[in-house]
Formats: C-alpha cells, structure tokens, sequence
C-alpha cells in the first residue's frame, strides 16, 4: 500500500530542493518512491507538474522501433518509424504513471497561491525515523497526507522550519 504526501513551499525552488533531498534518500535505500511531482501555480492561477517521469520520448523511441520493424515487412521502414514515433508519442502522452495528473492539478489549484508550488510524493515504503531526521526543518505546510494521525504529526513536526535560538531566548 503507497502513501501520497502533498506538502506546499513558498518557492519552486524550494520544493526541488526538497525533492532532490527525498530522491538522495531514495539512493540510500531510505524511501522507496512511486512517483514525485512537483506543482507550481502561475500568476494566471494555472497549475503545471515537473514529473520525474515522462512517457513521450520513450513511447516516441518504441513507437519509431517498432514502426521500423513492421515498415520492412511493406519495404517502407522510414514511413513506418515515422508513423510509428508519433503513434508512440501520443500513446506516451496519454498515459498517466504514478499519481493522478487531474487530481494533483486539482489540489494544487485549492491549495496553492499563485507563484508557489507543492511537492507530491508517492510513498512505497519508507524508514520513518530516518526520512523525518534527514527532512528536519526544511520547511513547507503539509496539506494532505494518507498518513496514520501519528506518522503525519511527525512529518508535520520534521518539516518545521527551525528558527535559530527561538527556544533559549524565550527562556
């Protein structure tokens, strides 16, 4: 069972800082990821996804293989890559891996000011206590997760931005 994370930044930036965090964590064996998206909301308050995975060129370059493969069956191998990439490239575009583009433009466009972004994660499995240690005071608001009460409270208590001697000058 994967768990979807949806937590906003203030910047675009900060949001890729973040994901190239999660996705170095990923390297390490700490987290195990399905997909990891990134939102922004422009001025006009329309929505755009930076995925980590992207259909069309691979279905473009499959697409043009096979083509090929079946034009020298007709002796027109360029027609039948040509038509075969861009039969690839659209079916690449239509395909949807990982989280649910409409759901994600949706949330995004409820949750996002224009000119900020969100991080979407799509979590397999993952050490809990080393991903929120790593994470620890990066920052953002978590909008959504499909967390346990528990586990979301201290993914909401790791990301805190930390605030350099607030607690001994309150003291």
């Amino acid at each position: 069972m994967s768990d979807l994370v949806f937590i906003a930044f203030e910047t675009e930036a900060k949001a890729e800082e973040v994901r190239s965090k999660i996705l170095e964590m990923s390297q390490d064996y700490l987290i195990d990821l399905g997909d990891a998206v990134i939102a922004t909301r422009d001025e006009k308050g329309r929505v755009h996804l930076n995925q980590l995975i992207h259909t069309v060129g691979p279905g473009a370059a499959t697409g043009a293989l096979w083509g090929m493969l079946i034009g020298w069956i007709f002796l027109m191998p360029v027609v039948g890559a040509a038509v075969g990439a861009a039969s690839g490239a659209i079916g690449g575009a239509l395909t949807d891996v990982g989280i649910n583009d409409d759901q994600m433009k949706e949330e995004a466009r409820e949750a996002l000011k224009p000119g900020t972004a969100g991080l979407f994660l799509l979590i397999r499995k993952m050490t809990t206590d080393k991903v929120l240690e790593d994470l620890k005071g990066v920052g953002g608001k978590v909008i959504r997760t499909s967390f346990d009460h528990t586990k979301e409270a201290a993914l909401k208590a790791a990301i805190e931005p930390h605030v350099p001697g607030g607690a001994e000058q309150a003291a």
